[in-house]
């Protein structure tokens, strides 16, 4: 390092980076992802054995449920390898992304990366951060107010009815995914994604009539997109959304920090979200393993209060109240 690099002031991100890189906080740590791998894949077995067991009865929807939450954790693991925390090769973290989210769960690996980064880039930015972008939902007034006619009724209403509308949160991930495969013509991921279909729809109708499959699949994949819906909301929604055109250009620590919330819970409710109710933390230190996101978080949030920075944390039924407020609020209302 140069006299003049040495002597030239540091951002107010550089400064926390150096102290969480110092604490030894952005080390990966392999072998904590190898032990969820290893609980997973036993959880996964009790549950196909226990599918065996039951044969063809309704008896299995309950455990449709089981495997919705087992596809939940094979998605926050999917989504670690994505962000490069897992192993120090991206070929390596790749490769276990592709394998969790491909084969494990019949979505696009490479899709959901780039739309995920382009996210953590602007997150609540309209016309960069994918995930307010207009569509069923609103997430700004001019957003409702721009809804087609028939969108219209749903806008209004759709503070009560974003909890049902997250059902098909995992119908829409597989819906983008294929989308994705045949713009790209991704022959070899879409082959990934038709062997998981068939595989999991050919073992389960070996065991149980067609019927009982179909209604199996979808109490699973409705639960999993209310499980990932539920375990994402809290992050972002009801935050502040940044408009185009609006004044005030943020750093990069400011627009992390201003736009995310924690979510307190303890170790219980952290290992169901895979880490992500740390969301500041995990929004300024994107590849740090989220094992040690929750020894991170004194060390941001002593650092913010230092700068006058606006630290939010709350419970998870307040996230939850948060984000309903702020979509009746931009929802247009009837007069009268």
């Amino acid at each position: 390092m140069t006299a003049q690099a040495a002597a030239r002031p540091r951002s107010d991100y550089g400064r926390l980076l150096a102290e969480v890189s110092a604490a030894g906080l952005l080390q990966r740590r392999a072998s904590r992802y190898l032990a969820r791998l290893a609980a997973l894949s036993v959880v996964s077995a009790g549950g196909v054995l226990a599918l065996l067991a039951l044969g063809n009865s309704w008896w299995q929807l309950p455990l449709a449920a089981l495997f919705a939450g087992i596809a939940a954790q094979v998605g926050f693991l999917g989504h670690d390898a994505g962000h490069q925390q897992v192993f120090r090769s991206r070929r390596a973290n790749d490769s276990l992304g592709l394998l969790l989210a491909g084969l494990g769960l019949g979505l696009s690996y490479g899709w959901w990366v780039d739309k995920h980064n382009r996210h953590h880039q602007a997150p609540n930015q309209v016309d960069h951060d994918p995930d307010v972008a207009p569509g069923v939902l609103a997430w700004t007034s001019s957003q409702a107010a721009g809804q087609s006619r028939w969108l219209q009724w749903l806008v209004r209403r759709q503070a009560a009815l974003f909890v049902p509308l997250l059902v098909l949160e995992a119908w829409n991930l597989h819906v983008g995914s294929v989308r994705a495969v045949l713009r790209r013509r991704a022959a070899g991921e879409g082959a990934v994604l038709l062997a998981h279909a068939t595989v999991v729809v050919g073992a389960l109708l070996l065991v149980m009539s067609p019927a009982k499959v179909a209604l199996f699949v979808v109490v699973q994949q409705s639960l999993f997109g209310l499980y990932l819906g539920c375990s994402f909301a809290p992050n972002h929604k009801g935050m502040p959304v940044t408009e185009a055109g609006d004044p005030g250009e943020r750093d990069f620590l400011r627009r992390q920090v201003l736009t995310a919330r924690d979510v307190r819970g303890g170790r219980v409710l952290t290992a169901a979200f895979g880490g992500l109710n740390l969301q500041i933390e995990h929004h300024l230190f994107p590849s740090m393993p989220s094992p040690n996101l929750r020894r991170c978080r004194p060390l941001v949030k002593a650092f913010c209060h230092a700068q006058g920075l606006p630290y939010t944390e709350t419970t998870l039924l307040d996230s939850y109240r948060q984000a309903l407020r702020h979509l009746h609020a931009v929802a247009p209302h009837r007069s009268g």
